[in-house]
């Protein structure tokens, strides 16, 4: 199972035993290697603004970005940061409007979301984003609905 440190916390609170829960579920439903730390920061417009524009080519903020450091994660060591996950808060909190949830809510949802990305889950094609909705769907009731 993936392990997670947060470097960079959000404005507002967010439940570390909820995030660990999380990685727990990803664990159970994903049947892949998941050695290593994720490393999970939250950042402001501009940087990520940044790191998109040099990553992405898309000189725009975005809510989330998965950065990986190796193809498959089998031989890494649990020190080992495998992954990290940035996270502006700026876009996190008017998405919570658009969609009417919490900052928590959203927060969670798009920590799901990149740690299914990071087992290399994707939605670029219908039937990947179908079957990347499905598990994330199945991760949150886990967590939220039992």
């Amino acid at each position: 199972m993936f392990r997670f440190q947060i470097i960079q916390w959000p404005v507002f609170k967010v439940d570390e035993n909820i995030i660990d829960n999380i990685f727990k579920n990803v664990s159970k439903y994903i049947n892949k290697t998941q050695n290593g730390i994720i490393n999970i920061v939250c950042v402001p417009p501009e940087e990520i603004q940044t790191l998109n524009s040099k990553y992405r080519s898309k000189d725009t903020p975005t809510d989330v970005l998965s950065f990986h450091y190796f193809e498959d994660f089998w031989q890494l060591q649990e020190h080992d940061t495998a992954w990290e996950v940035i996270l502006c808060e700026e876009i996190l909190i008017q998405n919570t409007q658009e969609y009417w949830v919490s900052n928590q809510q959203e927060f969670y949802k798009l920590i799901i979301h990149s740690l299914l990305h990071i087992l290399w889950y994707d939605h670029e094609e219908e039937q990947d984003y179908i079957k990347m909705q499905e598990k994330e769907h199945q991760i949150w009731q886990e967590v939220f609905e039992k």
